[in-house]
C-alpha cells in the first residue's frame, strides 16, 4: 500500500520537482497539490492523506496556521514542513502546532524521501541543522505549548490578519473566506483591539514581526 502524500507549496516548479521525485518511488504517491494555505486545509479534510508536505510561506493562509487548523480538525494528521527558513522562531511555533518534521529545502533527495517515510511511521524528523538549534536552545525555549497562542488571537483572526497584511480588502476577504463583510469587519476590530493596533500599517508591521507573512 502506497503512502499518500499531499503537497503544499506556492511554487509550481518546486511542486513539479517533488512530484517527479516521489513518482519514482514505488511506495509513494502524490494524491493532491495546493498552492495556498486555505486549499491545503480543504484538501487535507477531503483527501485524508497519509502525509502532508507543507511549505511555511504560502499566501492566504501560511503553513503554520494551516498546520494548526489541520491538526485541530484531524489530531492524527502527519505534517512534514519543507522550508527554506532555518529560524528557531518558526521551528518553535511549528512543533508546538503539531508538525512531526522540519526539513530544509536544501536537503538531499534521499533525506526528504526518508523523512516522508519516517513521519508516516509516526517518528519526529528534523534536519541536522535544525536538531543543532534545538539542542543549543532547548533550555531557554521553555514550554512550547504555552507559547503557541500567546497573541490571544483565534484561528480566524490570525487568518484575517494575514489576508489584511497581504493587501486584500474587506470584500475580497469576505469572498475568500465565504463570510459576510460585517463578519470580516468584526474580526478586524477584535484583533486590532486585542493587539492594541490602530491602522493597517501597524497590522502589517505586526504580521511581519510575528512571521505571519514573509517578505
Amino acid at each position: 500500500m502506497k503512502i499518500r502524500i499531499l503537497l503544499a507549496d506556492d511554487h509550481t516548479i518546486l511542486r513539479d520537482g517533488i512530484r517527479s521525485l516521489i513518482e519514482d518511488e514505488p511506495d509513494l504517491e502524490v494524491v493532491g497539490e495546493a498552492e495556498d494555505g486555505i486549499t491545503v486545509v480543504k484538501l487535507a479534510d477531503s483527501l485524508k492523506p497519509d502525509v502532508i508536505l507543507m511549505d511555511l510561506a504560502m499566501p492566504l493562509l501560511n503553513g503554520l496556521e494551516a498546520t494548526r487548523q489541520i491538526r485541530k480538525n484531524q489530531p492524527g494528521a502527519k505534517i512534514l514542513i519543507l522550508t527554506m527558513h532555518e529560524n528557531e522562531e518558526y521551528i518553535r511555533q511549528v512543533l508546538a502546532a503539531g508538525a512531526m518534521g522540519y526539513i530544509l529545502k536544501d536537503a538531499a533527495a534521499r533525506e526528504l524521501l526518508g523523512a516522508i517515510r519516517s513521519v508516516h511511521k509516526g517518528e519526529v524528523v528534523l534536519s541536522p541543522a535544525i536538531t543543532r538549534l534545538i539542542v543549543t536552545d532547548y533550555l531557554r525555549w521553555g514550554d512550547l505549548s504555552a507559547q503557541e497562542a500567546s497573541d490571544g488571537l483565534t484561528d480566524r483572526e490570525r487568518q484575517i490578519l494575514q489576508l489584511i497584511a497581504e493587501g486584500y480588502t474587506n470584500k475580497q476577504i469576505a469572498d475568500i473566506l465565504s463570510i459576510s463583510i460585517k463578519t470580516v469587519q468584526a474580526h478586524r476590530l477584535n484583533l486590532m483591539k486585542k493587539l492594541d493596533l490602530h491602522d493597517r500599517g501597524e497590522l502589517i508591521k505586526y504580521a511581519i514581526q510575528k512571521k505571519i507573512i514573509d517578505i
